[in-house]
């Protein structure tokens, strides 16, 4: 065996290390349940939807706690995180604008936002992804809108609703439903602004 072959294998070895851990493990699972959110939101089974949601937000929470203690962090390890996380979101968005909960045009600006996320990074060639305040802010309100609007949806239907004495409860709800709506514009302003905000950062580095 040459030196080249063997660096290649050395190399092939270390980065199948990096992959495989437990930290990205529990980062795979919001991959998986990218298309559960997706078919629940659309098929109204609200509760397999809320179920979904605390799923991912649990493995969220722990992926990166482990990737740290672990001493497992990487670069590829933080690109995956954010990619399961725009496509996660992205699906909830997609699949609450085809029910007409919210509007259409967030969840492909959130995949677009991530794009030019990766590209200004260079995370493709290793690079550490370069966050930015607004866009971090804008990451978890993609989480809390999902949640906001699934919670909302899972409340208006389940039984305990048709009991008497809860219109007052029924009318709150319609004020959420009202809220998430207003709260899909503002991120959907918010994600442009901070798109804008990158491509300026990358034209005045040039």
């Amino acid at each position: 065996m040459n030196l080249e072959n063997h660096t290649s294998k050395q190399l092939l070895l270390t980065t199948q290390r990096s992959f495989v851990n437990t930290a990205n493990s529990l980062t795979m699972i919001r991959l998986v349940l990218a298309p559960v959110l997706g078919w629940s939101i659309t098929h109204g089974h609200w509760w397999l939807a809320a179920f979904t949601v605390l799923g991912a937000i649990a493995s969220d929470v722990l992926d990166g706690k482990l990737a740290r203690s672990q001493g497992t962090a990487s670069s590829f390890g933080g690109f995956f995180d954010h990619a399961t996380d725009a496509i996660f979101v992205s699906t909830g968005a997609w699949a609450l604008a085809a029910v007409d909960l919210i509007n259409p045009w967030l969840w492909p600006l959130i995949g677009i936002a991530f794009l030019q996320y990766t590209l200004d990074s260079n995370s493709l060639r290793g690079q550490q992804l370069r966050t930015s305040k607004l866009g971090k802010y804008n990451g978890i309100g993609y989480y809390a809108l999902v949640s906001a609007a699934i919670g909302c949806q899972t409340l208006l239907s389940t039984s305990l609703l048709s009991l008497a004495g809860l219109p007052v409860l029924q009318e709150l709800l319609s004020t959420l439903h009202n809220a998430v709506e207003a709260a899909a514009w503002l991120l959907l302003i918010s994600t442009l602004i901070s798109m804008i905000d990158r491509l300026r950062h990358v034209i005045g580095h040039r």
